[in-house]
Formats: structure tokens, sequence, C-alpha cells
């Protein structure tokens, strides 16, 4: 049963023609324990899904369901704090805060109960290959690839069950790319965690379970 479903899903700005869509009755499940791509050229909607996906925008037509509840008739700021983590291509990191600061941050921000934050930061650092070194580095004092790192260790600071990733490695070289997506496919098989990888790299379209291509829709 997927965590995830999107029923004859459409959407078009609201100041677009009646009938001018970005995209139009999609149809997709998501399942944890497996690896999706989102594909498609510019302008075929990707980021738009995402938005979708995380609540931040509503659909034109169709409906988001998460475990059977639909989107729209959520707290959705409590979706996006405890039930699905995002990770940017940009990383989205404070640079004034260290590794270890910005994954605590995110703890915070989620509320979750955690006694020792400061250790269970460093666990996560250390489940995505990071040593405590690490932490306490400022985050302009890390390759791209650690910095990614650091952006998926602070996305599973809460926990959540989904791990939505937007070109997470769109400003990686190649070996580091298949660094990072080790860590996607752990995540999936050994955690069970659902990941969605949105991408314009066919080496992650090769590695993930599922494709969903936004151009053939």
């Amino acid at each position: 049963m997927g965590i995830l479903k999107l029923e004859n899903v459409g959407y078009r700005y609201k100041d677009a023609p009646k009938d001018t869509y970005v995209f139009k009755n999609i149809n997709y499940e998501f399942e944890e324990g497996k690896m999706y791509a989102i594909k498609g050229k510019s302008g075929s909607g990707k980021t738009t899904l995402l938005s979708l996906i995380t609540g931040l925008e509503k659909c034109t037509e169709g409906k988001i369901l998460y475990n059977e509840k639909e989107l729209r008739k959520m707290n959705l700021d409590r979706y996006r704090n405890t039930d699905i983590g995002i990770v940017f291509q940009s990383y989205n990191l404070l640079p004034s805060l260290t590794a270890l600061e910005n994954i605590e941050l995110s703890m915070n921000i989620s509320k979750v109960k955690i006694k020792n934050k400061k250790q269970k930061a460093l666990e996560l650092m250390k489940r995505v290959g990071l040593s405590e070194e690490h932490s306490k580095r400022k985050i302009l004092k890390l390759s791209g690839g650690e910095q990614q790192r650091i952006a998926i260790a602070r996305s599973l600071s809460y926990n959540p069950k989904i791990i939505i990733a937007d070109e997470p490695t769109g400003n990686l070289d190649k070996d580091t790319e298949n660094e990072i997506l080790k860590i996607f496919k752990y995540l999936s098989k050994q955690e069970k965690k659902c990941i969605i990888i949105v991408t314009h790299s066919q080496n992650v379209c090769n590695e993930v379970d599922i494709i969903y291509d936004l151009e053939n829709i």
C-alpha cells in the first residue's frame, strides 16, 4: 500500500487561461522502502509537483493522499515538520552555523523530543559518513558533497517517512553523486523510507526502483 498517492492531480497557475495546465491527470503512487525518480525537461512541472507533495501549493484538480488522508485536510506545518524531509540542490544550510548546529536547529524547529540533541546529531552525521570533526566546521568549510550529507542528516533529524530530494546531486561530480546515491539507497532499503528524487541525471535514474516521467503524461 502506498504511503503517498496522487489521484488525477492537475495544476494550473491562477492567472493562466482556463485550459492551460502545467500538468494534468497525474496518478502516481509512492511506497515505503522504494526509491523514485521524477524526471522531465525544464518547464514540465517538476518543482511545481514537489510544491504540491509538500503542501506548499494546492492542486487545481484531483487530490494528494498521505496515509489515506487528504493533504488539504491535514495540518501541513506538522506534516512538513514530522512526516516529510526535504533535501535541496543548493543544500539550504545556514553558513553562520556549524554542521552540528544546522542539524540541531532542524530538531528545534520540528520540536522533536530528544534529550540529547547533540548526540543524536552526531549519530545522524555518522549515518551519512561524516565524523565528529566535521560537526565542528562551519558550512562553508565543507565540500559540496559534505554539505549535501549534512542536508540529508538534517532531513533525518525528525525521522520522516518520506524524503524528497530536489536535484540533490546537481552540483556534484559523478563520484560524489554515487556516494550520495548509496546513502539514499541505504535509507530506502534498510530503513524503509520512501525516497523521491527530482532529477535530470540518468545516473540517478539508473539507481532508482521506479521512474515517473512528466514529459510523458
